[in-house]
């Protein structure tokens, strides 16, 4: 081991004296406090503003979604979009995937999958009309709800008809009248 001589530690504490004050930062104190109450306001007021409109848009999205799909049930994934937001996103993904589904039974009971009822007829009308022969679905889909009074006029119709071939076939099975075997 070496020995600190007096010389040594005399020349180790004049250096020391002599060393400049040390900063913790590379800045200038008074610009360190302007940009430590930049931050704070960054972190205290703007981040949770930025947080909660990006929260707010990422839960309107299904929304958003569903009326660009003209889903029939707008209204409902508008009001899972609103709890979810009091719910903390937790029935969000329910909303997201309810956007993207295709109403069965909707289609069932209507015949057809799109809401043209609500706010789109614009929409509607703007497009120009296409042939049913180009869209195979839409030909297969039934036709517009009709008034009960039409609907009991032509089953009474085909009534009638379904009758009167009935009778022209039991005519016709009949053996013929007379004495020929």
């Amino acid at each position: 081991m070496t020995r600190i001589t007096p010389l040594r530690a005399c020349a180790l504490g004049a250096l020391s004296l002599a060393a400049l004050p040390a900063h913790a930062s590379l800045l200038p104190p008074e610009l360190e406090d302007g940009l430590a109450n930049v931050i704070s306001w960054v972190a205290l007021i703007i981040a949770p503003i930025i947080g909660i409109t990006v929260f707010w848009l990422v839960h309107i999205l299904p929304e958003k979604i569903a009326e660009k799909r003209r889903h029939p049930q707008v209204k409902a994934i508008q009001t899972l979009c609103l709890l979810s937001l009091f719910f903390g996103g937790l029935l969000w993904p329910l909303a997201w995937l309810w956007a993207y589904t295709k109403p069965v039974l909707h289609k069932m009971a209507y015949g057809t999958d799109v809401d043209d009822t609500h706010g789109h007829g614009d929409d509607a009308a703007a497009a120009p009309a296409e042939p049913a022969a180009a869209h195979p679905a839409a030909s297969k889909a039934p036709e517009a709800p009709r008034s009960s009074l039409a609907e009991s006029m032509e089953v009474m119709q085909l009534r009638q008809k379904v009758a009167a071939l009935e009778a022209q076939l039991a005519a016709s099975r009949e053996p013929p009248k007379g004495g020929d075997v």
